[in-house]
């Protein structure tokens, strides 16, 4: 079986599972969020523990298995603490604002860019540098963090652009006459 799909999931204080025949939902402080089970996979609650296992010896059960406990125990991490990326402006005049449900972005084009955040997801702009993006479902938050990153990923030759908070950036030599 998995090593990931052979741990299992503690529930929190305040979190709590319900499995049904075909999704798992969990609830927590922050929110709720369900996933659709696979038939592969066998689900059980036993007293606050979420335990999975395989329901055949096929690999494709076994990989199963490990794929959604990975994407069970995200769930149980995002209704309780959340998710969070943050993202830094690297350039002269490059500024980020965050309006309600919008973030407005100065790149160094002619135009500003205005992106749209979705359902579940906030951001906020601690300073004008600095952009967080939060959410409880760590796929929505990543993908609006890879999103805003792709508006002006950083160039290989000064580092300008948007770029993760941990992200390092290898600055490349310019052409010798």
């Amino acid at each position: 079986m998995s090593r990931v799909g052979k741990m299992p999931i503690a529930l929190p204080n305040g979190a709590e599972a319900t499995i049904s025949a075909e999704q798992i939902t969990v609830k927590g402080p922050l929110g709720t969020l369900s996933q659709s089970l696979n038939g592969l996979v066998k689900v059980q609650n036993d007293n606050g523990m979420l335990k999975f296992e395989a329901a055949n010896e096929s690999r494709e059960a076994n990989a199963m298995s490990g794929t959604l406990r990975a994407l069970v125990s995200n769930m149980v991490n995002g209704v309780t603490k959340g998710f969070e990326k943050k993202l830094n402006l690297v350039g002269v005049g490059f500024k980020a604002q965050a309006q309600g449900d919008k973030l407005n972005l100065s790149l160094g084009f002619s135009h500003p860019v205005v992106h749209q955040m979705p359902q579940g997801v906030k951001c906020e702009t601690p300073t004008q540098t600095e952009i967080l993006i939060k959410g409880i479902d760590r796929q929505r938050v990543g993908q609006v963090a890879a999103e805003v990153r792709a508006y002006r990923s950083p160039e290989p030759y000064k580092g300008k652009g948007v770029r993760y908070s941990d992200e390092v950036v290898i600055i490349k030599e310019t052409k010798k006459k």
